[in-house]
């Protein structure tokens, strides 16, 4: 009797871990999401899941689809209620599965398109995902004119980069607001304000809600040739305390306080929110191209974005708080173009409650979009990029108020023009110059 007993309690336990290894093989995914992000020229698709997607995916033709099984995951999401406004993608839904415990999902394009597709592990605030990268490889760059002008009265081109967007919503304020609807609004007021400003013209990294890897923004600020590049963020902290503006320029080193070690992290974060494939993983190569880049020509870029950012900080500090009243540095990817001044502009900390309020509101973010404009038309008045209409402005009235130290040699040298031209100009009968006298600068 006890033999049989024991026999019986052994199969039981058998069938038992027989069962356990079933789940375990066939434990079901879910499908909790689809969220469809389109830009000018690609799409995005972001299905949210339960678990990590175990996926194949094939393409058909006569129409063009994408056809994504994923096993072990049940038609539980209704894709109808998903908002599709992109022109790639006409439709999303179910077929038939190639198993029972399998789903298919097909995506029905409106043409051949390239396709990046991986999945992505949970990273706050979303969890797995399989992520579908759709571009379009036949459409055409917008043109860029940069030459309907005379090489004499160019526009100042401004790149303005809204921090974020697509599925890096960026830090998320106490009442629900996203980072990234801020940054857009406020860029697009500064985009309005050098529109109309003669002589200037912006140039708008995204114009909606998709995301760009922080390494290609510079690269669009690169390919409109740039004269400055301009990253609008809102700022946030582990704590509500901290308030006001700050701006930075790119440090070739680690950030030495703790906000700069906070931001350089946050935007590692927002890599892996928007798309890990394009993350720089080797950290000696990135060493390398630190060094690469302050070789070339990294002096003129960071001392001319040194001098814009103290520019911008007197007029922020006219509405606003501000948090450091000097420029601060960090090792940030979008501040890396060497050939471009860049600066990082933190508006507010979404995470101070008062602030979310102030950076939701309107005409608060005119206010900032104005002294961010009034930052760089300072800067660029006093020293236009050669070439520009303000240099031809410049060099046709141009005057120079004597400072301590100077000397009229020493002037003549800094505006390559002969001592003698200096004083005909000036009527002066001596070398001799007074400190606060204003001098009229002659053509060269």
């Amino acid at each position: 009797m006890q033999t049989c007993s024991f026999k019986k309690l052994n199969l039981t336990l058998i069938s038992f871990l027989l069962m356990a290894f079933s789940t375990v093989g066939f434990a079901k995914n879910s499908i909790e999401g689809l969220r469809i992000w389109p830009s000018p020229n690609t799409t995005r698709l972001v299905f949210d899941l339960e678990n990590t997607p175990s996926y194949t995916y094939f393409t058909l033709k006569n129409p063009q689809r994408l056809v994504v099984d994923i096993e072990n995951t049940p038609k539980n999401f209704d894709f109808s209620k998903v908002v599709n406004d992109s022109k790639l993608v006409k439709k999303v839904r179910y077929s038939t599965a190639k198993n029972p415990q399998s789903v298919r999902v097909v995506i029905e394009l409106s043409k051949p398109l390239e396709k990046n597709i991986f999945a992505l592990p949970p990273t706050a605030p979303y969890g797995d995902r399989l992520v579908i990268d759709l571009n379009d490889p036949d459409s055409a760059a917008p043109q860029i004119v940069l030459n309907s002008k005379s090489s004499n009265d160019r526009d100042i081109i401004i790149v303005i980069d809204a921090g974020h967007g697509g599925e890096d919503p960026g830090s998320i304020g106490r009442a629900g607001s996203y980072e990234k609807n801020v940054t857009l609004g406020i860029a697009k007021r500064l985009e309005k304000l050098i529109a109309n400003e003669k002589g200037m013209k912006p140039i708008m990294t995204r114009t909606g809600d998709y995301y760009i890897s922080p390494n290609k923004r510079p690269q669009i600020a690169r390919k409109h040739k740039a004269d400055m590049f301009v990253s609008i963020h809102a700022d946030a902290f582990t704590t509500p305390q901290p308030s006001g503006a700050s701006v930075w320029v790119l440090s070739m080193k680690r950030a030495n306080t703790e906000l700069g070690r906070w931001m350089e992290s946050t935007e590692r974060h927002s890599e892996l929110l928007g798309g890990a494939a394009e993350i720089i993983q080797d950290t000696a190569n990135e060493r390398y191209l630190a060094e690469a880049f302050l070789d070339m020509s990294m002096d003129y870029s960071l001392t001319t974005s040194y001098d814009v950012s103290r520019d911008m900080i007197k007029h922020l500090s006219k509405v606003t708080k501000l948090h450091k009243k000097i420029p601060q540095a960090a090792s940030l990817a979008v501040l890396t173009s060497p050939d471009i001044p860049s600066i990082l502009v933190e508006t507010g900390f979404i995470s101070n409650p008062q602030e979310e309020k102030n950076l939701n509101w309107s005409q608060y973010r005119q206010k900032l979009a104005v002294s961010v404009f009034n930052g760089l038309k300072q800067h660029f008045k006093g020293s236009p990029p050669d070439g520009s209409l303000w240099a031809k402005w410049k060099q046709e009235k141009r005057t120079h108020r004597v400072r301590s130290g100077e000397s009229l040699s020493l002037l003549a040298q800094r505006y390559n023009v002969r001592v003698s031209t200096l004083k005909k100009a000036n009527n002066l009968n001596t070398d001799v110059v007074r400190i606060g006298q204003v001098l009229t600068i002659p053509s060269t």
